[in-house]
Formats: C-alpha cells, structure tokens, sequence
C-alpha cells in the first residue's frame, strides 16, 4: 500500500517531532495537511522508527493522499495499545461496508477521484437492506446519527455550502480492508437470519 518515491529527496529530521506529533491527533491528508505531508513523505522511514518503539506502524499511501498509525500485529500484549480499536454499532458498520463497496464501484467505473453522496444516496443504499415493516421516520433519525458518527470517524467529509452532501474519504479502503469485511459479513448473516425470524427484531439494531 505504501509508496514512499519521495525518501530519496533531501530529509529534514528537526520536522520530525512535528510529524509525529500530528498523527498522533489522527489521519494526515495530503490535500488539507499540505505542509505536514511534504515533511512527512521523506521522514517515513524515520517516522517508522520512531513510532516502532511504541508498537506502533505508519499506513501511508502516497497515490490517495493520506496517512496514520496503526497497532502494530506482532507487538507485545502487554504494550499499552495507543490506537485504540473502535467498537462500532452494526448500523455503522453496515454503512462503512457499503461505502467501501461503492468507492470500489466507482473507482472502477469512472476516472474521477471524489466520490460525493447525499443525504438521500445514502439512504437508497442502506434501505435494501432494512425490513419492510420499519418505522420510516425512526429509521431515517438512526441514519442520520449513523451518518454523523461516520463523519466523527472521518470516513465522510461534509462539503462546505452544500448541505446534506458529503465525500467519501478514500482512507476508508484503509480500514475496511478483506478482514474486516470477512468479520463482517459473518454479522450480516446474523443479521439477515433474525429478520427472517422475526421480522421485528431489535437486537441487531443497536
């Protein structure tokens, strides 16, 4: 995933402590983290390093733009995890996996970078999967705490002056990587075999 072409050009290491410091506040973009990107692209070996000692890996991919630190998979259990694991509803996990399905779509279909969905898209696209018999206006609240969790979480980006439209945020293809899909997916069966049960189960639905 990463590409790292840049750690040939001329490295400043007192800008260092500065890359460092913003991926550990969260996820660096190249578009609205412009001056910490150019620092960071020829620092990854170094920032590596540095975050290594933590239990700690750097995720960057130069060809969509952005970066962040992950726990590493062999670190010792007993290291203090500094990237905490989200527990997510199964509402936004379902919202996540189908977000990551149509930006797998439209990457394939279309030549464009940005992905924009509204509102209403959104809704179309979760609505497949709801049961006939819900609540219409109660779905649409949860959705719509569904979305903003979503945005919290970074994974949509709300665009300025259009309301109620957002960009899908291409680190998502980051983390719901084939793992998380397969963790998923097992969910999802859960899921569907309650609804054939009992149309009216809740207890997925949290």
């Amino acid at each position: 995933m990463t590409a790292e072409s840049n750690e040939t050009g001329r490295t400043h290491p007192e800008e260092l402590p500065a890359v460092v410091s913003k991926l550990f506040k969260g996820v660096v973009y190249a578009e609205s983290d412009e001056k910490i990107w150019q620092s960071l692209l020829p620092l990854a070996s170094h920032v590596r390093d540095y975050v290594a000692v933590l239990g700690l890996d750097l995720v960057l991919d130069e060809s969509e733009g952005y970066a962040f630190l992950t726990s590493r998979q062999d670190v010792d259990a007993a290291l203090p995890r500094l990237v905490p694991r989200r527990q997510l509803t199964f509402n936004v996990s379902l919202l996540l996996a189908l977000l990551r399905a149509r930006l797998a779509e439209f990457d394939q279909q279309t030549g464009e970078t940005r992905l924009i969905m509204t509102d209403q898209d959104i809704a179309d696209m979760v609505s497949v999967f709801l049961p006939e018999s819900s609540n219409e206006a109660r779905i649409l609240d949860q959705l719509a705490s569904n979305i903003k969790k979503v945005v919290d979480l970074g994974f949509l980006r709300k665009l300025r002056g259009q309301n109620g439209t957002y960009e899908v945020a291409r680190i998502l293809k980051a983390y719901v990587d084939a793992q998380w899909l397969e963790e998923f997916d097992a969910r999802l069966a859960d899921y569907r075999a309650s609804l054939d049960g009992s149309p009216h189960a809740e207890r997925n639905s949290a």
